[in-house]
């Protein structure tokens, strides 16, 4: 099981708002008139342009929102470091693991012993998680209803709260799902860190289909997006993979 994205929405008209932005920083044009004459070939000399130059504030008015699922708590971790962002994810506490699914890397999924040995965890685990939100409920349930609840609402409440603190035994291969918007700028930063050969395989492998989905609608803006090598040399100096020209016929196709 891999991730699955599906690029949710984006800002309409996308590269042409980014040229009519930049436009009016360097013209004396209205509001109402930044847009005129913008037609794809002019929107895309003046975004070429723009991205030659440097000039990356004007694409921070693209936003793209993607829906993520399939990938681990593990890649959750990483992904939330990426700060000019707005993330929201499934609850474990107020969504209960009951089976919960989970993520196998390759090299485990690639080795029997070390195979068998996750996959028993992963059984232990749900065993305990299982085992743990039956005990914290029964014990919730009997204190509210000693409080005076009444006996529905106390085993509805309870549940809750055992999923509150059973959720600390859950492993980072646990499954999650989650929508996140970034914009564009945000977007070129988050796939020359992640698509980087040297990026951890599972959020690798996420920003990659990020990126394809994104320059389907932003080509020009998202033409040398990818991992720095694309656009100088490796900054991972003596820890650099060595693979810039496999790189570069992988992102830019050449």
């Amino acid at each position: 099981m891999g991730a699955y994205v599906e690029l949710l929405s984006y800002t309409e008209g996308c590269e042409k708002v980014v040229a009519a932005a930049a436009k009016l920083c360097y013209s004396s044009a209205e509001i109402g008139e930044i847009l005129e004459g913008l037609d794809d070939e002019k929107t895309k000399k003046f975004l070429n342009m723009l991205m030659d130059m440097g000039h990356a504030s004007p694409i921070e008015h693209l936003s793209f929102t993607f829906g993520i699922e399939g990938v681990s708590r593990s890649l959750l971790a990483q992904i939330t470091r990426h700060r000019i962002a707005s993330y929201s994810v499934k609850s474990q506490r107020y969504v209960r693991e009951g089976n919960f699914s989970y993520i196998t890397p390759p090299a485990i999924s690639e080795n029997p012993e070390a195979l068998a040995i996750f996959e028993k965890a992963m059984q232990d685990t749900q065993m305990a998680y299982d085992k743990i939100v039956k005990a914290l409920e029964e014990s919730h349930a009997s204190s509210m209803m000693a409080e005076g609840t009444d006996e529905k609402k106390a085993k509805r409440d309870a549940g809750k709260k055992a999923n509150e603190d059973a959720r600390f035994v859950l492993p980072n291969a646990c499954e999650t799902k989650m929508v996140v918007t970034m914009n564009a700028r945000s977007l070129l930063n988050f796939f020359s860190e992640r698509c980087c050969s040297r990026a951890q395989w599972e959020i690798r492998d996420l920003a990659d289909q990020m990126l394809h989905l994104v320059k389907e609608k932003a080509p020009t803006i998202f033409r040398f997006a990818g991992p720095p090598c694309l656009d100088g040399p490796c900054p991972e100096g003596k820890m650099s993979c060595g693979k810039k020209k496999e790189m570069e016929k992988k992102y830019l196709g050449e």
